[in-house]
């Protein structure tokens, strides 16, 4: 009921408030890398392995809403045993990247996108929004403290994960009364680059990803670690990726275990699944669609099964298919594997559409192109 406690608290967390405009303390690192140290890191990182000298943090309590905003040395947090966060999973978090333009400038891909879905994550779970103000905050005060690891040369990107937790010391079954938000940075490697060969995926019949009702549409972690028995599976199998279906039928494609799909058809028609309760809405998903879309393409956002797929793919209809996200960008697909057999695509893999999609996003976070409204964000 609306007079209810429980009520003016969730609205309250909704809100998310911020006590007073939001200025970072910096806490610099006493003794920065070298820039020859700084290189050799920058080299040839495993993704998600090597991190940058600084992370941005705020703290939420309820009552009091977002405080202590700082920029400090990148290291372990203090976190108690009994932190909420360890024992009711609350934890959202979001994938954005820092491009070096072809001019030689930084700028964001869309980091309203990105801060709009961190909110939504959080509103699933019961956590504080993260006002959108304070997220790009964080962002840019982090870069501006650690802007030496984005690689001068065209064309370098550096990742950013900015993340939520709950660390109220507390392991009672119920939302957490206070919060960390943290921005991390990675040099992102060669995680899918421009001319991978196009994956295989291994459709899995055994495990879902997420079902109706569930949490499928934010970003948490819980998904990820309910998609890696089917990854495992996947890698088994010899595939770069798993493809889920849904729960309920175990019959209709819905997303890879980090990534969402589109299928090319004869007739210059693209599908992709329709968002849902159990689909995460991809921002690159969503880039794709309007920038195809702005290319005279049908974009058609329905229904497709495993059978109509093997069905039209042997019948030479679907000409290419793949998969599209931050790290991924747009990456062909050519090869299906699943426990009834193994089929491809009848086209090129990567296909020209993949290429022109691919390109048409790329040039655009590179600075190559004039981009739609609000799409670029500059760093400085």
């Amino acid at each position: 009921m609306p007079g209810d406690p429980a009520d003016r608290t969730a609205r309250r967390r909704r809100a998310g408030p911020v006590s007073a405009p939001v200025v970072f303390a910096k806490q610099a690192v006493p003794d920065r890398l070298p820039s020859h140290r700084r290189a050799a890191l920058l080299r040839d990182p495993a993704f998600g392995t090597v991190f940058t000298e600084h992370m941005s943090t705020v703290r939420y309590r309820e009552g009091k809403g977002w405080h202590d905003a700082r920029v400090e040395p990148f290291g372990p947090l203090p976190l108690s045993p009994a932190s909420s966060v360890l024992h009711y999973g609350q934890e959202v978090f979001e994938g954005l990247k820092v491009y070096r333009t072809d001019s030689g400038r930084a700028q964001l891909f869309r980091p309203d996108a990105n801060a709009h879905r961190f909110r939504r994550s959080a509103r699933r779970l019961s956590m504080p929004e993260v006002p959108d103000e304070l997220f790009l905050g964080a962002v840019e005060a982090l870069f501006a403290a650690d802007r030496d690891w984005l690689p001068a040369e065209p064309g370098s990107t550096l990742y950013l994960r900015p993340f939520l937790i709950a660390t109220e010391v507390c392991i009672g079954a119920r939302p957490a009364a206070e919060y960390l938000f943290c921005v991390i940075a990675t040099p992102p490697g060669a995680h899918f680059a421009a001319g991978t060969p196009a994956m295989t995926v291994w459709i899995c019949d055994g495990y879902t990803r997420a079902a109706p009702g569930g949490t499928g549409a934010a970003k948490c972690g819980g998904n990820y670690a309910a998609a890696m028995a089917g990854q495992a599976e996947a890698a088994e199998a010899g595939c770069d990726q798993v493809v889920f279906l849904d729960a309920a039928k175990r019959s209709y494609v819905e997303e890879l275990g980090g990534m969402n799909i589109f299928f090319v058809f004869d007739d210059g028609t693209l599908l992709t699944p329709p968002l849902t309760d159990s689909v995460l809405p991809g921002i690159t998903r969503d880039s794709v669609i309007s920038l195809a879309e702005a290319r005279g393409y049908r974009v058609a956002e329905e229904p497709y099964t495993r059978d109509q797929w093997r069905a039209d793919a042997a019948a030479g209809r679907v000409r290419e298919v793949f998969a599209c996200g931050t790290a991924a960008v747009v990456t062909g697909i050519g090869t299906v594997r699943s426990p009834a057999g193994e089929f491809t695509l009848p086209g090129p893999a990567p296909g020209p559409v993949t290429v022109e999609l691919r390109t048409a996003v790329e040039d655009i976070q590179f600075g190559r192109v004039e981009p739609p409204p609000h799409w670029t964000h500059a760093l400085v």
